[in-house]
Order: structure tokens, then C-alpha cells, then sequence
């Protein structure tokens, strides 16, 4: 590929695995330029009525909104990413599950195709263009304050991880706490005998000259 430069990625389109959701449900997608704070600026907007603008995350930040066309608040959300992105939008999710308590969750990983088109870098040497495609995993999640299907693949009911985050959250902090008595507990012994030593030779040098070796008077 040494005579080739890449011309474009076109990421093929993937249609939403959730079936029968409101024509008002917002699709968030995250790309790799979004900014966390904006998009869950809007998606709150959605779910809990705070002001944000749908044109602002998806021009300034590079994200995808897909949305119905009244502005209310909704019942149902959707997250998703593909490749570098899925970690942000994994962190969307998380962040959302906390500001909005209730939230029914459905997760569904799948492969989403990009064709990336090469080109050559002479355009006399004969060469024809090429187009690669990969598959590239893919997360979507969807986010609900009604119930769903607790039988669906990838269902988390709301609170089903309190448990575990509590029992993470408690482990790291005694871990901290330990880290910090143990270095206390270091300087503490290292300062005491650096003390004594220097309290010893402070003595040897404030004796009278009368009770100095050599009997002088």
C-alpha cells in the first residue's frame, strides 16, 4: 500500500436494532470528537427538561442526533458507538443511568462495515483505485423509564448494579486509606532517627572544655 494514500471512509449505514420505539425517541451518536458534557447536556434535556440544543451537539461536536419532530421530553433514549467510540458511549450510559434513576437498559453489540477508498498516489502508473472493508464493532444501547422486556438479551433492570459499583467504590477507598497509613508510617521512622542521631551529636558538641579528654583544668 506504500503507492497508495487513503481518499475517504463512508461507513455504511446500520439501521437501529430496537424495533417499534416512538417517533420521538433521540438517537445519540457518538463519533470520536464528542464532547461527553455536550451530548449529556442534550440527552438530559430530553429526559429531564434542562435547555440545551440539538444543533450544537451535532455540529459543533461531530455527533449524529437523530430526533422526532416535537421537542418534548421523552420516554426512551439510544446510545451508540462504533469502534474508539463504544468506550464513550459506554460512559454516556453510566453517567445517564446516574442522573436519571429508573432507567430500564437494553444493550445489543453488533458489526457495523466502512469501506475505505484508496487512491493511487500517481495517477499515471496504472494503478486502480481500492476499497477495503472491515467490520468494526459496534455498541447500542437503549435507555428506558418504561419497562421492557426482561427476556431480551443484554436487559439490565434499574439498580442492578448499585451493588457492585458500592462494594467497587469501598474497596478503592480502603485501598487509598492504606496507601496514605503507610507512607505516614515511613516518614514518621525515617525522621525519628535522623532525630536521635542529630540530638547525639548536638550533645557531643555543647560538653564544658573542663570535662573534655586530657584532664585540662
Amino acid at each position: 500500500m506504500e503507492n497508495y494514500r487513503k481518499a475517504r471512509t463512508v461507513e455504511q449505514p446500520c439501521p437501529c436494532p430496537f424495533p417499534n420505539l416512538p417517533s420521538d425517541t433521540p438517537e445519540i451518536r457518538v463519533k470520536d470528537g464528542s464532547k461527553i458534557r455536550n451530548l449529556m447536556r442534550f440527552a438530559l434535556s430530553r429526559m429531564e427538561g434542562k435547555t440545551a440544543s440539538a444543533e450544537q451537539v451535532g455540529t459543533q461536536e461531530g455527533s449524529e442526533v437523530t430526533t422526532g419532530s416535537e421537542e418534548k421530553l421523552c420516554r426512551q433514549i439510544v446510545f451508540t458507538g462504533t469502534g474508539p467510540s463504544v468506550a464513550k458511549a459506554i460512559t454516556c450510559v453510566e453517567i445517564m443511568k446516574r442522573r436519571v434513576h429508573g432507567l430500564h437498559q437494553i444493550t445489543t453489540l453488533l458489526y457495523r462495515t466502512i469501506q475505505e477508498v484508496w487512491e493511487p498516489l500517481v495517477s499515471d502508473a496504472g494503478l486502480d483505485s481500492l476499497t477495503v472493508s472491515r467490520n468494526v464493532p459496534s455498541i447500542w444501547v437503549l435507555l428506558s423509564r418504561d419497562s421492557l422486556d426482561s427476556n431480551q438479551p443484554g436487559y439490565q433492570a434499574p439498580g442492578s448494579f448499585d451493588a457492585l459499583w458500592a462494594q467497587a467504590l469501598k474497596e478503592e477507598a480502603g485501598t487509598q486509606r492504606h496507601g496514605q497509613r503507610k507512607r505516614k508510617g515511613g516518614t514518621g521512622t525515617g525522621r525519628g532517627k535522623g532525630m536521635r542521631k542529630l540530638q547525639g551529636r548536638t550533645g557531643e558538641t555543647r560538653k564544658p572544655p573542663g570535662h573534655s579528654g586530657g584532664g585540662r583544668e
